[in-house]
């Protein structure tokens, strides 16, 4: 396996996992549904609308580094209903087990860019820095805490042009275009394997009752009808960033400046009006370099070019 190593998060922890029957492996690029993802899954494993505790540890991060590993592992093994686990690792970097099921949601690279922006600026760096030490120990973290501050700083169009253009290599920073493409490209490799299930944050806007009946049938799992409507109702963007206390990731901690930001919009072509003509054209040029036609096709829904004369919008 690939070993997928950053700041945030380490591949190598996947090493001593042991997989039982029914896993679901939650494994989306950053900023493209995760923690929705990980909230339907709730819903459908416990059968109810209400969350009663922290979701990250019903669904703990495999992979992340703001918690030990043997802490995780511990947790994983004591829980006794059906696991639901979140890592950001392409599946060329994840154990493959048939006992198991991978749900990959794929999402807009234009929106995913811009909705980075946002999380970075409201994460507390200091407060995650601290919490990685204590979890991992002291580590060399290069230039992170810089280039964290720096979403402060630019324009939604700027720091999108920073994303969009940076070419560290994919094991070593999931926060690019290069790495959301080449996570999704993983999966949709894989797409047809009866334990692979792509969803897209689009189709969860546009119709959740449908993609979430589509999932249940896919995890085998049966719901009576009428659970449906209040568990669609819970996961709605909108009743998520109501319980944000709960369902943040680490969120007994600081390490977001406000919670229920981490839920900050949820909409679809945020990119309107920041990126201009040239930054589309720009744009499509290098996408297209990272990914084959029918999985640019999925993934935009709209075209990667638009007609000339749109408008940018410079955002602070």
């Amino acid at each position: 396996m690939v070993r997928y190593r950053s700041v945030f998060q380490d591949s190598a922890r996947w090493d001593d996992f042991a997989f039982r029957d029914g896993d679901i492996v939650i494994s989306t690029p950053p900023k493209s549904g995760t923690t929705w993802m990980q909230m339907i899954c709730a819903l459908l494993v416990f059968g109810a609308p209400d969350v009663d505790r922290e979701l990250d540890a019903l669904s703990p991060w495999m992979d992340g580094l703001t918690q030990s590993h043997d802490s995780v592992l511990a947790a994983l093994e004591a829980q006794q209903h059906r696991r639901f686990i979140k890592t950001h690792v392409p599946l060329d970097g994840l154990p493959f087990d048939a006992r198991a099921t991978y749900v990959c949601v794929g999402r807009d690279p234009r929106d995913v860019g811009i909705s980075h922006r946002s999380h970075s600026a409201n994460m507390n760096v200091e407060a995650f820095l601290k919490a990685r030490e204590s979890a991992v120990g002291p580590a060399d973290v290069g230039a992170f805490p810089s280039r964290a501050h720096t979403a402060q700083e630019l324009s939604e169009r700027d720091y999108f042009r920073r994303w969009m253009l940076d070419d560290r290599p994919v094991t070593e920073s999931d926060a690019t275009l290069i790495y959301t493409m080449h996570h999704l490209g993983t999966f949709w490799g894989a797409r047809n394997s009866a334990n692979v299930v792509m969803v897209h944050y689009d189709d969860l806007k546009a119709d959740l009752l449908g993609e979430m009946r589509r999932l249940a049938q896919r995890l085998g799992i049966t719901m009576p009808e009428s659970a449906w409507p209040s568990l669609v109702r819970a996961a709605t963007f909108d009743n998520m960033r109501k319980q944000a206390a709960r369902l943040v990731p680490e969120a007994g901690r600081a390490i977001w400046r406000d919670r229920e930001r981490f839920f900050n919009r949820g909409v679809s072509r945020q990119w309107v009006g920041v990126l201009d003509d040239a930054d589309l054209r720009e744009y499509a040029a290098r996408v297209s370099e990272l990914a084959a036609p029918d999985l640019l096709g999925w993934v935009h829904r709209t075209p990667i070019t638009t007609p000339s004369g749109a408008a940018r919008k410079e955002a602070g």
